[in-house]
């Protein structure tokens, strides 16, 4: 999936997963436990429309305007992560890693488990080489959500090229595979890390 030139496949995939989060939709197995927790969350209308919004803002790159208008739903509804994310996001977005992590951390005092943010904290704190930090946060994340292939194709990519634990590495994309049998990646970099070990 593409938009304005650029591949944004893995950043829909969550804007789409926070959005499901914010509406409070049914439970299903395997879904991250940020759902549900914000099932019996009734969220009005309007602020629902307000992060409605600001998602095609965010899809449209428009980042200072849905920037705008998460903080009048966050100001609204301070029970669920999905706007702190996105807003955590669109700051990524535009480069400013430190407001990004501020909201990441803001999400993570509602739940710590949650999946979408720790992985996006870990991939902050690997690009600042704050490894173990890193690894925290994906940690945090895979102790309830178990089988969210995102973070653990990233702990993988930690332990391979920034802790040079080959063991760790092969654990994490073993696992991956397992559940995406198909990514041709995974194959690859497993096959690699066996011959270097």
């Amino acid at each position: 999936m593409t938009f304005h030139g650029k591949t944004h496949q893995y950043s829909i995939a969550i804007v789409f997963f926070l959005s499901v989060a914010i509406t409070a939709c049914t439970s299903q197995p395997g879904k991250p436990s940020a759902i549900r927790k914000s099932e019996s969350v009734s969220v009005h209308s309007g602020v629902q429309r307000s992060f409605d919004q600001a998602l095609k803002l965010l899809q449209d790159q428009q980042y200072d305007t849905a920037i705008e208008l998460l903080n009048s739903v966050i100001e609204r509804e301070k029970r669920l992560t999905a706007p702190y994310i996105n807003m955590a996001m669109a700051y990524r977005y535009k480069g400013d890693d430190k407001q990004a992590e501020k909201y990441l951390l803001e999400a993570l005092n509602i739940d710590r488990s949650q999946p979408v943010a720790n992985n996006e904290l870990g991939l902050i704190y690997r690009k600042q080489g704050r490894f173990e930090d890193a690894m925290n946060a994906y940690n945090n994340a895979l102790a309830e959500n178990p089988d969210y292939l995102p973070v653990i194709r990233n702990l993988g990519i930690l332990c391979d090229l920034y802790l040079q634990d080959t063991q760790c590495a092969l654990e994490q994309f073993e696992k991956y595979q397992q559940q995406a049998p198909d990514d041709k990646n995974i194959k690859i970099w497993i096959a690699d890390l066996k011959a270097r070990m």
